[in-house]
């Protein structure tokens, strides 16, 4: 019979981390701080952890004490929906350079003449020659 030890998920975001954690005993418990303190810790996840074993009665601050972190983020997706991200360029075989304005032209009414396409993520596209052989 294997022993219960921790499960924690986190979410970092770019303002906060929310950390949820499942006890060995099964209650669930959560956590947030913010990602960014530097005076007071270096990593917003693991300050978290660290500080849920030791509330929860955990000496052991240990990997020992923990079956499973699982992390996502969404720093980047957030980013991407504010278009407030760094400047892209994509780089695409010769002679697709449109490919991704093209779309699949899916819009509501395909026969519309005056359409508004949506901001694209890049600002320059540069073709290069297509690598076909290994």
């Amino acid at each position: 019979m294997s022993q219960k030890r921790w499960q924690f998920w986190v979410d970092r975001g770019g303002t906060f981390t929310d950390v949820v954690a499942r006890h060995p005993e099964g209650t669930l418990i959560s956590r947030k701080l913010l990602s960014d303190n530097p005076t007071h810790y270096s990593d917003a996840a693991v300050e978290a952890i660290r500080e849920l074993l030791l509330e929860h009665g955990s000496a052991d601050t240990a990997t020992t004490a923990i079956d499973v972190v699982k992390m996502g983020t969404t720093v980047a997706t957030n980013a991407l929906l504010e278009r407030n991200g760094d400047a892209t360029v994509l780089l695409i075989t010769r002679g697709f350079a449109d490919a991704l304005r093209i779309a699949y032209q899916n819009r509501p009414d395909i026969f519309a003449q005056k359409i508004s396409l949506p901001a694209l993520l890049y600002c320059d596209v540069i073709e290069v020659q297509e690598r076909i052989t290994a």
